[in-house]
């Protein structure tokens, strides 16, 4: 099989599509001919060197597929081969295949896309799991969503319309805003001419916001805290801040660990704010919750009130075109990359 390898730490030349042999699924297990994977800002983060849950080079990452079950492992009744079906993974879903335990797989709808079903699991259960399991999205709240025109900033702003009255402030580049206005962004910020706190403020009269999503970390952490309104809440899912070029630059990330805020308990009963973190990569452990995440999601999906956004589809031999692409933010969508 061919898989998308980061062979060392460094930019994205580091990357080389390499033959691996194929894994055979043990009990409980399935062996999937993967159509599409997703790539996502982790991957970023891996290459650097700057993500600790990654294993260490030469890797393959990759946290979501879509594809056709290809082989069988003894004790799975759930599907057949030939199935079409979409997985998470714990990494090496960036290849021609992959091995994951049965219950991290969902059948497709028959209308749904191999590049749907692979943008779908981690963009939007990271979503789904902030605005309806850790929080409560409500009728009439204010979210501000940051990178709104990336995979979960897309998710995000799809999942907050299916919510009566909803007001949404997104922050991206200028010529980003007619695609953030058309997926239903009242208030689309260019973070580049302004200053967006400045500017939630004076759209929200000084009330500020119900919710800010804040995959940037660092020092937006803290503006978007001072952002909430009584009983808000600031969901962290990343640090992509951290990343400031091609390379690893430890003065930079030393800045921003530095420039980290603490938040005391004391603090939170004092300002009634909430501050939770986000990472779906650690919920291996919890495949019933996330099943019932997928179920969710695939109703709505069904019922025609969310629907992926596909940005661009790469190659595997295109992994540092593809990770130019995001790292650069110039995506509106999800990033895939074609495995067949």
């Amino acid at each position: 099989m061919r898989a998308l390898t980061i062979t060392r730490y460094g930019d994205p030349d580091v990357l080389e599509v390499r033959e691996r042999a194929t894994p055979s699924p043990q009990s409980g297990e399935v062996l999937i001919r993967v159509a599409r994977a997703g790539l996502n800002f982790s991957d970023i983060a891996a290459r650097q060197g700057l993500y600790p849950d990654a294993p260490k080079p030469p890797m393959v990452m990759g946290y979501e597929v879509s594809g056709t079950v290809e082989q069988l492992g003894l004790g799975t009744i759930r599907f057949k081969a030939g199935d079409r079906v979409s997985a998470m993974c714990k990494f090496n879903g960036q290849a021609t295949h992959v091995v994951v335990p049965e219950a991290q797989l969902t059948a497709l709808p028959p209308q749904m896309s191999f590049d749907e079903a692979a943008a779908l699991p981690v963009n939007y259960l990271t979503a789904f799991h902030i605005l309806f399991h850790v929080g409560q999205l409500r009728p009439g709240d204010k979210v501000l969503v940051h990178m709104a025109a990336g995979g979960v900033g897309q998710s995000a702003i799809q999942l907050c319309r299916t919510v009566e009255g909803v007001d949404i402030f997104g922050t991206a580049s200028a010529q980003k805003h007619d695609a953030l206005r058309a997926a239903g962004v009242q208030h689309p910020i260019d973070y580049h001419s302004k200053d967006y706190a400045q500017e939630v403020l004076r759209l929200t009269g000084g009330k500020g916001v119900q919710w800010v999503l804040d995959p940037l970390g660092g020092a937006d952490w803290n503006k978007g805290y001072n952002l909430l309104a009584p009983s808000g809440r600031l969901a962290a899912y990343g640090w992509a801040n951290m990343i400031s070029g091609t390379h690893r630059n430890v003065f930079h990330i030393a800045k921003e660990f530095l420039g980290l805020k603490r938040y005391s308990p004391m603090k939170l009963m004092g300002d009634n704010r909430c501050v939770f973190g986000v990472n779906m990569g650690n919920m291996w452990g919890e495949a019933e919750l996330i099943g019932r995440h997928l179920d969710a999601l695939m109703k709505l999906y069904t019922q025609g009130k969310i629907r992926p956004v596909i940005d661009s589809v790469f190659p595997l031999e295109k992994g540092a075109d593809a990770h130019r692409h995001v790292q650069e933010r110039r995506n509106v969508g999800k990033v895939l990359f074609n495995c067949e």
